[in-house]
């Protein structure tokens, strides 16, 4: 017995011990009252803008299909609640261009491009969507060159008319000018011309990257431009460098948006959408966004990365979903932390401030309540904390003493349902573990996706395409315009199909991204290969082909006429060039020549590479074989400068 009392003993001096030298949890204790104040959420949503949803439209069903549910539907995933629009203008806004529904001052066409079936996509799932829109550019006749003028404010009213008329489609929100910045007179012109034509269309300014609230300074001196503009909407408000929501632009009483979000480190570099590190800094803008700055309103560019890997600002999207010939997607950890508020509150709940904050053992947190029922839903992450923390509630006012309901994610736990919590008098406490996000709520509902997506495969090859199978005056499978607009026609002087660049004015560019017209596919691994295809100029002008492009990121040599690799240039009168094209320097020139080249007839262009040569072929015949070791891979291209061309039978093998 001595024995056995002495271990117990002992046992018991370990416990103690060890208890004494743990920490306690950090504790905050938060009141949610029905009668609080607080702003109105209007939702979280995603912009679809840049070229960034150009490979969607090709995936086969019925993984197509999958990816719309997992950004859009309720409860399945992102369940998105805006979806943002580009309003092309045939001009690069990014990683691409998208095309303009209206080319010339008579042309009105509402069927081109992806944007408008991709509105209708998420308009079947979820018809409660918002949908906003935003021009980044503009076709060259506009003001006979000048963006802000009559005829943009028409062209703008003419695009969401036609989204209504056309595809039954309500723009709500519209915008002035992409991250450009804005000119009071247009945005007054704007809102009478939108008034003129009938329309209820709320615009939202200045959507600026740099300065973004100045506009609310411009509202003391002007009351006009002030009830022109329903929202101030800003981008990247927390980028190194920018300044976030100032004081005035809080006492505005008018809506602040983030208009384009990402998650972004304090350096302005992109990060990716798994788990660490994007996710888990999107977790946090979510919140802070309205419990710093009183934003209202979140969307991220882009709801999918669908874009070629070497273009512009690569793994933008809330999804990855860039093979369609493999049917492969990549549902990222931020589908489900954008879950965690869309599946639990919806536009039109209000905040309520006296319960959004930071927890004292770090994290932050907001609640929201319904409008017309007693619920109400807490949103918490614990990204930065180091240990668990509890957390102590006391529900008043009136609202739900039910059961709450509990969801959590992080890196080991995927937007999982928790064991539910009874309130004991209208009081409940939780102990929440670091590094996640969870919601709690009264609601009910919320699930998770559960389809999968076949394994990636590379581009197919040998690959060839003669168009026949395209609809005329739609995009073939696979290739992204970089500028410009390539679209399937009847061939002039031969039967059948042809792609052809229809665009033979210069348009109005953003932020200077103002490459020659081409459209690119293929796999950035391609090295050694042999890219053909039939050729004719209509006019006059130029027709390119390339290969090895090993990059087409505008933002690292915007005047740049041609992406990164090697570039076969072919003058209407017969005079050709063989050139490198770096973003720095420019150009370096490997070979040059004329040739007879006729008008209105077919030629035949080869490129040919195997290791450091290159060999030109024209009409069968070798002009040049040249030896650079500059680009080693890179996908295939082919182009126009601005005039009128046709291609055909186009071939990698």
């Amino acid at each position: 017995m001595g024995r056995s009392y002495a271990l117990i003993l002992s046992l018991l001096l370990v416990i103690i011990s060890i208890n004494s030298c743990r920490k306690p949890l950090q504790k905050t204790e938060i009141k949610i009252d029905a009668t609080g104040t607080g702003r109105v959420f209007e939702g979280i949503g995603a912009v679809s803008a840049g070229a960034s949803s150009r490979l969607l439209i090709d995936y086969p069903e019925p993984q197509r299909s999958q990816i719309l549910d997992y950004l859009f539907k309720p409860n399945y995933g992102a369940a998105l609640q805006h979806l943002k629009v580009e309003v092309g203008g045939d001009t690069n806004s990014t990683d691409g261009s998208e095309p303009s529904h209206m080319r010339t001052r008579t042309d009105e066409n509402y069927d081109r491009g992806y944007e408008w079936w991709l509105m209708k996509e998420a308009k079947a799932r979820n018809p409660k969507i918002i949908l906003d829109a935003l021009p980044w550019g503009a076709p060259g006749w506009i003001g006979n060159g000048k963006y802000y003028s009559q005829d943009m404010a028409d062209y703008i009213a003419k695009f969401i008319e036609g989204a209504r008329k056309h595809h039954g489609l309500d723009i709500e929100y519209v915008g002035i000018w992409n991250e450009t910045d804005y000119d009071v007179g247009y945005i007054k012109m704007l809102k009478k011309t939108l008034l003129a034509h009938g329309l209820t269309t709320k615009i939202v300014a200045p959507d600026l990257y740099e300065n973004q609230w100045k506009i609310v300074d411009d509202f003391k001196r002007d009351s006009e431009l002030k009830s022109a503009v329903y929202a101030v909407s800003a981008h990247y408000a927390r980028v190194k460098g920018n300044v976030y929501v100032t004081g005035s632009a809080e006492q505005s009483g008018t809506p602040l948006w983030s208009s384009e979000d990402q998650p972004f480190d304090k350096t302005g570099s992109m990060l990716q959408r798994d788990w660490n590190p994007g996710a888990r800094i999107w977790a946090k803008f979510l919140n802070t966004n309205y419990i710093d700055g009183k934003i209202t309103k979140t969307e991220t560019w882009s709801p999918i990365t669908s874009y070629y890997d070497n273009l512009a600002a690569p793994d933008s999207g809330l999804m990855y979903a860039n093979t369609p010939w493999s049917g492969h997607y990549n549902v990222q950890a931020a589908i489900w932390v954008t879950a965690h508020t869309t599946q639990f509150a919806q536009p039109g709940w209000q905040y309520l401030d006296s319960a959004c904050g930071y927890l004292a053992g770090n994290g932050s947190y907001v609640t929201l309540k319904s409008p017309t029922s007693n619920d109400y839903s807490f949103i918490v992450e614990t990204i930065d904390a180091t240990a668990p923390q509890e957390v102590k509630f006391q529900i008043t006012g009136g609202l739900s003493t039910g059961t709450v309901h509990v969801w959590q994610t992080n890196a080991t736990k995927t937007f999982e349902k928790l064991s539910d919590i009874t309130p004991h008098e209208g009081s409940f406490h939780i102990t929440l573990e670091p590094d996640s996000i969870y919601s709690l709520t009264t609601t009910v509902g919320q699930a998770k996706g559960a389809a999968t997506a076949p394994p990636p495969a590379p581009f197919p090859f040998p690959y060839a395409d003669d168009f026949e199978s395209t609809t005329i005056s739609k995009s073939p499978r696979y290739f992204a315009d970089q500028n410009g607009a390539f679209e399937v026609a009847a061939c002039s002087g031969r039967a059948g199909k042809c792609l052809r660049q229809v665009i033979d004015q210069r348009p109005i560019a953003w932020d200077h991204l103002a490459p020659d017209p081409f459209t690119m596919l293929g796999n950035s691994d391609w090295s050694d290969y042999e890219v053909s295809t039939d050729v004719l100029i209509e006019k006059t002008g130029s027709i390119t082909l390339a290969g090895r492009i090993d990059s087409a990121n505008w933002f690292k040599g915007k005047t740049e006429r041609w992406a990164s690799g090697y570039v076969l240039s072919v003058q209407h009168d017969g005079t050709w060039e063989l050139y490198s094209a770096k973003f720095t320097p420019s150009t370096t020139k490997l070979a040059s020549g004329k040739i007879p080249f006729p008008l209105n007839t077919w030629h035949h262009l080869t490129l040919a590479f195997k290791g450091t040569t290159i060999q030109v072929s024209i009409d069968g015949a070798t002009v040049a074989t040249a030896s650079d070791s500059t680009h080693q891979k890179g996908m295939v291209g082919i182009g126009t400068g601005w005039n009128t061309a046709q291609f055909d039978n186009f071939a990698v093998k």
